[in-house]
């Protein structure tokens, strides 16, 4: 479908907040109609983190800097892309390098990098992908911080809409969120037909794959730049 002009799309922002409400200014700016209602939210956790020996930190979501920032700032600090390293920085990390990718991304970078101890890995209790066990295979010596649970969410105003054929499309930013939607829809054939699912990665559409409900788009880079520019540029009002 050519998107390069179109009327605004009425578009279902499933994330978790606070994340949602950026993305909904992002997609208003840009002449759309966002529904925010998410179908994960998110739990910090209180974990004790013994930091002696750990030379870096890796972080693989904003989520993660928020939850972490408070215990130390000081240390290196590698981040799976950029919105992630932006986050760090402005939370008062000093050194942040990214890897402007994906975990495997993020685990090529770490590699290639010398760091004095154990690469702590701060992030979900479970996480989009196997960063430890990418960076044991290299040889890098790794601890795990649980910070916080993505916890499903009901999405109530956003599935609404989509049994309602209200919506001109869903946005994805995780295979979590992915396999939450196709549980909550498991046979709904929307009024509309198939509803384009705009997904933040090729892992994020999978779950969707198959589906009646969807037909699911993947952003050819992984962060919501990506993601965002699947939807083209409404035409401007008459």
């Amino acid at each position: 479908m050519d998107r390069s002009a179109h009327a605004p799309l009425r578009l279902w922002v499933t994330r978790a907040r606070p994340g949602a409400e950026a993305t909904a200014a992002r997609l208003t700016a840009m002449g759309h109609h966002p529904l925010v209602s998410p179908l994960l939210s998110v739990r910090r956790l209180k974990p004790r983190i013994d930091l002696s020996g750990v030379g870096a930190i890796a972080f693989t979501s904003r989520n993660g800097v928020a939850a972490f920032a408070a215990l130390e700032r000081a240390l290196p600090v590698f981040t799976v892309g950029d919105a992630t390293a932006g986050a760090a920085r402005e939370a008062g990390f000093r050194h942040v390098r990214s890897a402007s990718g994906d975990v495997t991304a993020l685990a090529a970078l770490i590699t290639a990098q010398p760091v004095d101890g154990a690469v702590l890995i701060a992030g979900a209790r479970e996480p989009a992908g196997d960063l430890p066990g990418a960076l044991k295979a290299a040889g890098v010596q790794t601890r795990t911080a649980v910070l916080y649970a993505a916890v499903a969410a009901p999405g109530g105003r956003g599935l609404a809409a989509l049994k309602a054929g209200k919506l001109d499309g869903v946005l994805i930013h995780s295979p979590r969120a992915a396999r939450r939607l196709a549980d909550l829809t498991e046979g709904l054939i929307p009024p509309v037909g198939a509803v384009p699912v705009f997904c933040i990665s090729p892992a994020a559409a999978a779950p969707l794959k198959g589906s009646p409900a969807f037909a699911a788009a993947a952003a050819d880079h992984p962060d919501e730049a990506a993601l965002l520019s699947l939807l083209g540029k409404p035409r401007p009002p008459v």
